[in-house]
């Protein structure tokens, strides 16, 4: 298996390709391997690209832990980098992902280097069935009860679940411990990614997570995407906000025109190599 290594803010992925949307899914048994830093490659995601029928190309991503995700903002970032380098794509492309099409876009700098990709998130879900969680009435400042008490938060997807936190201090936040609880929340049929959310003011956020399947990480696109929207809906920002994360900061804006999130950030490659399959069994695997 031929893969690059690319990072988005320090998001990192192990990207290779299959030959069509439904093969990608040969590669799943191989993810908790391939993504241990120890004894594999080393990465928070495994992401899977090729040519695509109903795209311009397809990405499907699993997790460290096996599981699949719908869509990963970072990831995207770098499978567009990725794509019009190897000129895959051109520099606007489609992208098909499990939570439908998103629309990418390379950014230059006046030399005209890739400075970064802005991304079209399409339209955030805010109705707890398209979450999905459970329950009826709104999705915003709803409670949760884990072991340290009572925790209210704002749930919105973006093709996948995020639960947003508001915090007064971000240091003061049992990152792991409420995240893992809140992952797993009975409200959260298929999980949930967790961002705990400083407001510095209107347009600047300092944003932490904790992501479905992988843990904490230095980043999450979408989750910066929720952040956004969900500032929005409890009057703490404007819609053009700076999400400062471990790994860097993003850049972004829910248009009032459109309803959509547009997500802008780096994507860098850091290495490529090969590795042999035929090597790994399937008990080391999982």
């Amino acid at each position: 298996m031929e893969f690059v290594k690319m990072h988005g803010l320090g998001n990192d992925f192990i990207i290779t390709k299959a030959s069509s949307f439904e093969e990608a899914a040969e590669f799943q048994p191989f993810a908790r391997f391939l993504c241990n830093r120890n004894f594999g490659i080393g990465g928070d995601g495994l992401v899977i690209i090729g040519k695509d029928n109903k795209a311009d190309i397809f990405m499907r991503i699993f997790n460290s832990d096996g599981s699949e995700a719908e869509m990963c903002g970072n990831a995207i970032r770098c499978v567009a980098r990725l794509a019009y380098e190897e000129k895959m794509g051109r520099e606007k492309i489609s992208v098909r992902t499990l939570a439908g099409l998103r629309y990418p876009e390379i950014v230059f700098d006046k030399e005209g280097r890739v400075d970064a990709v802005k991304v079209d998130m399409g339209e955030p879900m805010l109705e707890r069935k398209f979450i999905p969680m459970t329950g009826e009435g709104s999705a915003v400042g709803v409670e949760a009860d884990i072991s340290s008490g009572a925790i209210k938060f704002t749930a919105v997807s973006m093709g996948n679940p995020h639960c947003i936190v508001f915090v007064d201090n971000i240091n003061d936040v049992p990152i792991e411990d409420w995240g893992r609880e809140l992952e797993n929340h009975p409200l959260f049929p298929q999980k949930t990614n967790v961002e705990f959310v400083q407001i510095l003011n209107k347009n600047e956020v300092i944003m932490r997570v904790w992501e479905r399947g992988a843990g904490i990480t230095l980043a999450c696109g979408t989750g910066a995407c929720a952040t956004t929207v969900a500032g929005v809906l409890n009057n703490k920002t404007e819609r053009q906000v700076t999400v400062h994360l471990l790994g860097g900061d993003l850049y972004i804006e829910w248009n009032e025109e459109d309803n959509h999130v547009y997500m802008t950030g780096g994507a860098v490659e850091v290495f490529r190599g090969k590795i042999d399959l035929n090597k790994i069994s399937l008990m080391e695997a999982r």
